[in-house]
């Protein structure tokens, strides 16, 4: 089993952040769209490879599902962490996992999908969903 599955104790919350402290584990994209735009959170695609390179939310962080228990120290603890993946099952996950772990963490509802069909733009221009 990985090691970030195995994370002990109350999930954590940052200090300042109450907005975020109040919120369920699942973010509308729109959402995740404003706080992105704020620079108030990390954003964390958990994709495969050839998916984040077919279609991506702008300014996120690629790491593999399987990759996030050695990348972990990587990510900024200090501010609250959004996870994606195609639907939101990968995402919710890990989301899962690092509020376990303490940090402060979210699962954007619906994924990808969601994102898109709530009419917010991906990268490259051209790119779809996979």
């Amino acid at each position: 089993m990985p090691a970030w599955l195995l994370g002990r104790g109350r999930p954590g919350r940052v200090p300042g952040c109450r907005y975020l402290q109040s919120m369920s584990e699942d973010l509308a994209p729109k959402r995740v769209a404003k706080l992105l735009g704020e620079g108030e959170t990390q954003l964390v695609d958990v994709r495969e490879p050839y998916e984040h390179e077919a279609g991506r939310i702008a300014g996120d962080t690629h790491i593999e599902l399987e990759r996030l228990s050695g990348e972990a120290d990587s990510l900024d603890r200090a501010r609250p962490l959004v996870f994606y993946c195609r639907s939101g099952s990968r995402s919710a996950m890990a989301a899962g996992a690092f509020r376990t772990a303490g940090y402060d963490a979210y699962n954007m509802a619906g994924g990808l999908e969601a994102w898109v069909e709530s009419g917010l733009p991906i990268e490259p221009a051209d790119g779809r969903v996979a």
